[in-house]
């Protein structure tokens, strides 16, 4: 049985690359989780997991990390990611990702609504919301990329 996270952050950047791969790994790097093994997660947040802005994750950990990302090799796209972390009073969160071309501004709208409709479709109180977005204007290879990483 694989433990329950305790801890989580929230995290977006964007980056250039050579290829979509390094594009895509030098936006982790700029998001402070370049150096980990992520394991895709889907939307639900630990009851009890509590917010960590300054967490250190140990190089080459297998970290669970709900994340959205974009790449684009179309100079002159203007791409973002989102990420939102919506928290409860006494019960699990949930966590919303969002990717597209659009600016900053709207894909934080975007996420914002989501996690809205998540809580109102579980009937639950959304207590605060936690979000992080990248926006990127590409020049040959971009990637912006949002996560939320989470940790014991």
């Amino acid at each position: 049985m694989l433990p329950t996270p305790k801890k989580f952050f929230v995290t977006a950047a964007s980056a250039e690359g050579h290829s979509r791969l390094t594009a895509f790994d030098n936006a982790l790097l700029k998001a402070k989780i370049g150096n980990v093994n992520l394991l895709r997660v889907s939307s639900i947040l630990p009851p009890g997991c509590e917010y960590d802005p300054a967490l250190e994750i140990p190089e080459g950990s297998l970290v669970p990390t709900a994340y959205g990302s974009i790449v684009s090799d179309v100079p002159g796209d203007l791409i973002s990611a989102a990420i939102a972390v919506g928290l409860s009073e006494n019960v699990f969160g949930v966590i919303m990702e969002y990717s597209g071309k659009c600016t900053s501004d709207e894909a934080k709208a975007i996420i914002t609504k989501m996690v809205q409709e998540a809580f109102s479709t579980r009937k639950m109180n959304l207590a605060e919301i936690k979000i992080a977005v990248a926006e990127h204007k590409v020049e040959k290879i971009g990637c912006a990329f949002a996560a939320a990483p989470l940790w014991y």
